[in-house]
């Protein structure tokens, strides 16, 4: 991986709260909703602000008459705000929500209860043309980028798919011209329009879908885990050029990934989610230098260290037990069945994501938002 990039201190406040106060836009007619939506945003506003966003899939028994017996709780309640020109990092193990949360935030799925507010209005109640101008200005970037691409399609086609549904973008005499800047923007040759996607290697074809999700000069894009099924080397290539590209399109970026060097590598602020919940948030160095959530705290502790001499004092924080069924969450804290500081109280409430009280008031990395009852600072030595 490339050097840790070098961030601008006035673009990244370690004490920027998860969640701030919503204004909302109360728009009566669908021309105002649209004017609302295409409104510009100053830098290190919220741009995207989510409230207590739930998804419950229902379980169902029975062929003939379907009755519901329970509920996978995929997402179960959580907050946070996407602030103009960052770049929110999403960690956590298999099946903790976070593409459940992304697909959410694109209204590929509907959620069960909750708000996602962009600029202002809740786009989980819109429809029509509002929803429209939502969706072209928050795209997506898949995790696979072979099944992401229809196979029949050539890259052209591929890239200038948008441009049917939002022709204002691009007029139709100028859509090629178009495509072929956008391949010349992510480093693909122009001239590869007329190829087919299985052409290309795996990075080439993730280059396509990043330039099919700038094609409408969107402010917002989701990254399901773009680069986690790409070789290292060419990781690294994909996260040079995203980083590149938010900066010449002003862009804000939701990177969802399980690596937690290429989520330090390219965000300003990192949550951590287990089993539908956020359990920490806060700065990428708070986060990973001064983690106080046991369970961010085993995560570090499980990234391999390069330097022998730093690995002979390491701890190495071992959980026990299988990761519950979301199905079925345990009461109260939801880490405390695989927490070595689980207590009474752990079983008996829910702790709220919030800076721990004896953190409260000081000047510490520390001071940031944990969901534990007993959260306790602890230098974890990680892979620089």
């Amino acid at each position: 991986m490339a050097e840790e990039p070098k961030k601008d201190a006035a673009d990244v406040t370690d004490a920027t709260p998860s969640v701030s106060e919503v204004e909302t836009v109360d728009a009566a007619t669908p021309e105002e909703a649209v004017a609302a939506i295409e409104a510009p945003v100053e830098r290190g506003e919220p741009i995207l602000q989510v409230r207590n966003l739930v998804k419950h899939f229902p379980l169902t028994q029975g062929i003939l008459v379907k009755r519901q017996i329970g509920a996978v709780k995929a997402v179960d309640g959580i907050s946070f705000d996407l602030y103009q020109g960052e770049t929110l990092g999403i960690v956590g193990e298999s099946g903790c929500g976070k593409s459940t949360v992304a697909k959410l935030l694109m209204t590929l799925e509907r959620a069960t209860a909750g708000e996602v507010f962009y600029k202002g209005q809740d786009i989980t109640k819109l429809s029509g043309r509002a929803l429209k101008a939502v969706r072209r200005n928050i795209q997506m970037v898949f995790q696979d980028p072979y099944t992401s691409l229809n196979p029949r399609m050539t890259v052209g086609d591929i890239i200038g798919e948008p441009f049917e549904i939002h022709p204002e973008v691009a007029p139709k005499g100028s859509r090629r011209q178009k495509v072929q800047d956008l391949l010349d923007v992510v480093g693909l040759n122009p001239e590869y329009i007329n190829r087919y996607p299985h052409q290309f290697s795996g990075g080439q074809r993730q280059r396509i879908g990043i330039a099919r999700g700038l094609a409408l000069n969107p402010e917002i894009i989701i990254c399901d885990e773009p680069v986690s099924a790409l070789d290292v080397s060419v990781q690294a290539q994909v996260i040079n050029l995203m980083e590149k590209l938010q900066d010449e399109f002003n862009l804000s970026y939701l990177f969802i990934a399980h690596d937690l060097s290429i989520v330090r590598h390219i965000s300003d602020r990192v949550g951590v989610m287990y089993l539908g919940k956020m359990a920490e948030i806060g700065s990428d160095e708070q986060i990973y230098d001064h983690p106080t959530h046991p369970y961010t705290q085993a995560l570090l502790s499980a990234v391999p260290v390069p330097d022998p001499e730093a690995r002979e004092g390491r701890e190495r924080i071992i959980l026990t037990g299988d990761v519950p069924s979301p199905a079925n969450p345990p009461s109260g804290c939801r880490f405390r069945t695989r927490c070595w500081k689980a207590q009474d109280k752990c079983a008996e409430e829910i702790p709220l994501l919030a800076i721990p009280e004896r953190f409260a008031g000081q000047d510490t990395p520390a001071a940031h938002e944990s969901a534990c009852h007993f959260a306790e600072e602890k230098d974890v030595v990680h892979a620089a």
